[in-house]
């Protein structure tokens, strides 16, 4: 079995910076797409960014240039800085990997910007 655990969520102010990450644990073969989506409140889980096994990222337009992805194959953890955070940036972000083939899932962690 394969787990997925998020940290480094909290409480920032407007224009802050926070650096999430998602470790996996588990038997552990090969780990090719890692990604982060977010739920706000009322509103569908929408990804956010996503690093492929050859480190090719992709950033929707409403986050591009803010959120930075990155992993670290060697721990298998993916990591997401946060910059320039906005109030519409509250969320629970969720971390994804495709490990040996399947989806995992993190169980979230929020993020609330707020001054």
């Amino acid at each position: 079995q394969v787990q997925l655990v998020e940290s480094g969520g909290g409480l920032v102010q407007p224009g802050g910076s926070l650096r999430l990450a998602c470790a996996a644990s588990g038997s552990i073969s090969r780990i090719s797409t890692m990604a982060w989506n977010r739920q706000a409140p009322g509103k569908q889980r929408e990804l956010v960014a996503s690093i492929t096994s050859g480190l090719n990222t992709y950033y929707p337009g409403a986050v591009k240039g803010r959120f930075t992805i990155s992993r670290d194959n060697a721990k298998n953890t993916v990591y997401l800085q946060i910059d320039s955070l906005k109030p519409e940036d509250t969320a629970v972000y969720y971390c994804r990997m495709s490990v040996n083939g399947r989806d995992y899932w993190g169980q979230g962690t929020q993020v609330t910007v707020s001054s």
